[in-house]
Order: structure tokens, then sequence, then C-alpha cells
């Protein structure tokens, strides 16, 4: 199946909802949260913060203002109102999904040296290391709340 892109010279007025295609649309309105886009189908689906750049994003306004035009890709349609978007995702060469951390958090960057692919037995190690250092840290942080004054009987 084809997905129809803004690119193909295709009128999307007259298509559907597709998720996984690429678009242009309006920006219409920022939140804190994310940015409401204007889709050429006359709906309006919401970019999320977190799929605006690449980069760490703590004010959507240094990268959007309202009406800016924006590529984006559709990610969720359930059918009735919700639409998730994604401007980060439909630039060339983006990696789909959210980048994630090894442990499943949200990576802000990359704490391995680039060029140095990690073997079963780096991430244990590290894993090792990390566990450790958190357990030293809880038990420096519950011996020095067990101490003090005496307790009354």
């Amino acid at each position: 199946m084809r997905l129809p892109t803004w690119e193909s010279g295709e009128n999307l007025a007259d298509t559907e909802i597709v998720v996984g295609a690429v678009v242009e649309g309006v920006v219409t309105g920022i939140t804190r949260f994310g940015a409401f886009v204007l889709l050429p189908s006359g709906k309006t689906g919401l970019v999320h913060i977190s799929e605006v750049a690449d980069a760490y994003v703590n004010d959507i306004k240094d990268f959007l203002k309202e009406q800016d035009k924006v590529k984006v890709k559709i990610l969720s349609f359930d059918g009735n109102q919700k639409i998730g978007l994604s401007i980060r995702q439909a630039q060339p060469g983006a990696a789909a999904g959210p980048r994630r951390s090894e442990g499943g958090r949200p990576s802000f960057g990359n704490r391995r040296s680039p060029g140095r692919p990690q073997n079963f037995e780096d991430k244990l190690a590290r894993f090792m290391k990390d566990s450790e250092d958190k357990q030293a840290d809880l038990r420096k942080h519950h011996d020095t709340h067990r101490g003090g004054k005496g307790r009354a009987l």
C-alpha cells in the first residue's frame, strides 16, 4: 500500500487519515505540552512536545509559532477525534518511535562513546557498576537517617 505524501502532489483533502502518512499542516495552537496542527483533511491533530525535535524541547515556542507550515507524520488515529502527530519523525532519515535509553527512559544524549558497540559483557559490567553505586547511595542515605538521637521507649 502506497501512502499519500505532500510531495506527490496528490489532493490530500480528499484522502482519509492514514497512519504513517507524511502530510503538511498548519500550526493552529501551542500549549506547554504540544502544538495543534490543522491537516489537509480539515481535522486537527496534536504534536506532543517530545515529537517536535530530536533535541530536548524545554519551551515549544522556541521551535514553533502559530501559522507555521510543518510536515508531520501521522502516528495514531483512533477514528473519532484524537490524531497523534510527529514533526520529528517526518524528517528525512528520522528513526521511527521514541528515543529510549537502555533502561527504557527517554534518552537525552549518547552516554557511550560513538563507534564502540556494546556487547553483552559490557552491558552487564555497566549494569553491575550502576547497581552497586545505587546500593551504596541507598545504604549511605539509610545509615544517616538511622542514627541520631535515642528513641523514647
